[in-house]
């Protein structure tokens, strides 16, 4: 008797393999933004795609806020054409990143999400900045 995880077989080695290198392509997680924010290797633009106010409520140090709704050519003008952008909202219960990342990708600008937003920071342990206390 089969279990509902193996009666669909698993994906040849080959495709598992293409499959799960080319989510990495498109994704990036907490962690490995954290080690390059903390170690000084920032090569890209970190995006709380989220609304203004909850950027301020708690986001990701080095974040720049600019919800998914303002994302366009005008917004991104001082950024150079080849600036690597990693898009992050609430978590997996949101799907903020994946309009950001639609729009940005629209714009001919490079992309990837950072899986599991603030609540995957948050689970790995890290801390949010907060800048409604200093107003």
């Amino acid at each position: 008797m089969s279990s509902a995880v193996s009666r669909p077989a698993a994906a040849a080695s080959i495709d598992a393999l293409a499959h799960f290198e080319s989510l990495l392509a498109f994704e990036t997680d907490c962690w490995d933004v954290h080690h390059a924010v903390s170690n000084g290797r920032q090569d890209f633009v970190l995006l709380d795609v989220r609304g203004e106010e909850a950027w301020k409520r708690g986001h990701v140090m080095q974040s720049i806020s600019l919800p998914h709704a303002r994302i366009n050519e005008e917004t991104l003008a001082a950024y150079p054409a080849n600036t690597l952008f990693v898009v992050y909202c609430a978590g997996p219960h949101c799907n903020a990143t994946e309009k950001a990342a639609i729009r940005l990708a629209r714009l001919g600008r490079p992309v990837k999400k950072m899986i599991g937003g603030v609540c995957g920071w948050i689970d790995e342990g890290f801390v949010l900045e907060n800048t409604t206390a200093a107003q």
